[in-house]
């Protein structure tokens, strides 16, 4: 069993960066694929980025790309998002989550998932 524990969000401003941390304890993360993914009010979770057990292996929503950097610490069982350029349309709660398949963007292709944190960018 994996738990999954996000931290670093906040209220910002647009045009601000944040570093969003995933801290994951109960096994090693060793074979899984991380991803984040975030919610807004009223509308479905939406894939964010994903990296592989190999920190060189990401991918990016569209909406993200170029602005959002996903990266891990295996040895730490730790997995970052940093936020850069955020804009008003990044507020949201965002999740991490682990999976065993790669390339995965759908929320339901992960096993376990942390209990999220709040992001939101005022304009």
């Amino acid at each position: 069993q994996v738990q999954l524990s996000e931290s670093g969000g906040g209220l910002v401003q647009a045009g601000d960066s944040l570093r969003l941390s995933c801290a994951a304890s109960g096994r090693t993360l060793s074979g899984y694929a991380m991803a984040w993914f975030r919610q807004a009010p009223g509308k479905e979770r939406e894939f964010v980025a994903l990296i592989g057990w190999n920190p060189d292996s990401t991918y990016y929503s569209d909406a993200v790309q170029g602005r959002f950097g996903i990266s891990r610490e295996n040895a730490k069982n730790m997995v970052y998002l940093q936020m850069n350029n955020l804009k008003p349309e990044d507020t949201a709660v965002y999740f991490c989550a682990a999976s065993r398949l790669w390339l995965e963007t759908r929320a339901s292709g992960y096993e376990y998932w942390g209990q999220g944190t709040q992001v939101t960018v005022a304009s």
